[in-house]
């Protein structure tokens, strides 16, 4: 029995007639960049594929060509479209005509691109990752950090070689007021897939010594646009988030703000922006100074003339206190005088009239005159007898009268 075969060039060959057959036109294809390559020539070499809606899970996959004339137009357009670099995971929309090779396959040969696909889902990624720090609950967390009136210890997260740090310490170091600020540089990548571990590793050195600085400072400056989609990630922003110290950005863009931005304490366009930023708040500081320095004088002035009309008036009328306080001293104290001779002749006929009845009381109390009237004194050994039962036989007594003494024996 003779069966009919065909070799592989054959069966390819009838392939690749029904592709071109199937796909006469160009079609729009969705899907997203899982590599992309760009070879000396200019021509870049995608791989594109397709996930699963609720995981990640790959189903489908394909090889897409862009030739060198083609790709710098489309690179050129997509970026200035979308602000964002043709690169690896980003989801896009593609007019490609399907060709099918005998020895390579089936292959997208890529002619157009759409950038409002890839905008609309850059945006809804961007909303997605708002949303989930506003439900994490730390969206506001940082702008909540206090930020110090005298800003000066500033810690820098740039490239050492980017000219927006040169002209960040440009600014802050000519500035007119002549403020001093303290910098301390932590390099960082600032664009490129390594930018966001490396802004974060930047931000955990920083937290080591975050007792030294007043707060940190994310600049950038120059550089394509297209490579601002690292600060609209998740990680990043919650890290600035939960940082204990303000984060000021100044990643020098002029089109809508990151989501770093957002979640920062102090969003400024450019590095010296932020410089800007930093001085204004010393000179505020420094207008703040000078206002409660002369209103501390105004008031110490204004007490001192108050001392001063105060003195004033005593000194105009201390003659007529004087006079007035003498006056009535002069008075208290003759008041007092005639009080004090009122006292003494009244203390001294007192006195006066006391003595002479205790005269009278020792002149009529007196034997004499006792004896005087009549009455006698018994004396033994010289002591007057009061009772006979002093006296006892043979005492010898004298008996005093007015006109002498009698000596006699007790029988």
């Amino acid at each position: 029995m003779t069966v009919l075969s065909l070799s592989l060039l054959e069966l390819n060959e009838q392939v690749k007639e029904s592709v071109k057959l199937a796909f006469s036109k160009a079609v729009w294809v969705r899907a997203e960049i899982s590599e992309l390559h760009e070879n000396a020539a200019g021509h870049a070499y995608w791989e594109l594929i397709e996930k699963e809606e609720n995981t990640d899970r790959i189903i489908a996959k394909t090889k897409g060509n862009c030739w060198a004339f083609t790709y710098r137009m489309l690179k050129s357009y997509f970026e200035n479209s979308t602000g964002e670099q043709l690169k690896t995971g980003l989801k896009v929309l593609i007019s490609c005509t399907v060709e099918y090779h005998e020895l390579y396959g089936i292959s997208l040969n890529i002619k157009d691109i759409d950038p409002s696909f890839t905008l609309g889902d850059m945006a809804r990624r961007r909303m997605e990752i708002i949303r989930r720090l506003q439900d994490d609950g730390v969206f506001d967390m940082n702008k909540e950090v206090p930020l110090s009136v005298t800003p000066q210890r500033i810690a820098i997260i740039s490239s050492a070689t980017a000219a927006g740090y040169g002209d960040f310490m440009d600014q802050l170091a000519n500035n007119s007021g002549g403020y001093a600020f303290y910098t301390k540089l932590f390099p960082a990548v600032m664009q490129g897939e390594q930018t966001v571990n490396s802004i974060i590793q930047a931000l955990d050195k920083i937290y080591t010594h975050q007792d030294k600085f007043d707060a940190v400072v994310i600049i950038r400056g120059g550089g394509a646009t297209a490579e601002l989609s690292s600060f609209d990630n998740y990680d990043l922003a919650f890290n600035c988030t939960q940082f204990p110290l303000p984060i000021i950005t100044g990643i020098g863009h002029q089109r809508d703000e990151s989501i770093l931005d957002l979640v920062a304490h102090t969003r400024a366009k450019t590095p010296t922006a932020v410089a800007e930023f930093l001085i204004n708040n010393m000179e505020e500081a420094a207008e703040k100074l000078a206002e409660v320095q002369h209103y501390i004088l105004s008031l110490v002035e204004g007490r001192m003339q108050e001392e001063n009309h105060r003195l004033q008036k005593i000194l105009i009328q201390f003659p007529h206190l004087v006079s007035t306080q003498t006056r009535r001293k002069k008075e208290t104290i003759n008041l007092l005088q005639h009080k004090l001779s009122n006292n003494l002749r009244h203390l001294l006929t007192t006195k006066k009239n006391s003595l002479a009845l205790m005269e009278k009381e020792v002149i009529l109390s007196s034997p004499d005159v006792l004896l005087k009237k009549g009455y006698s004194l018994t004396l033994k050994n010289g002591k007057m007898v009061k009772s006979i039962s002093q006296l006892k036989q043979g005492d010898n007594i004298t008996t005093r009268l007015i006109d002498g003494e009698v000596k006699s024996i007790v029988k």
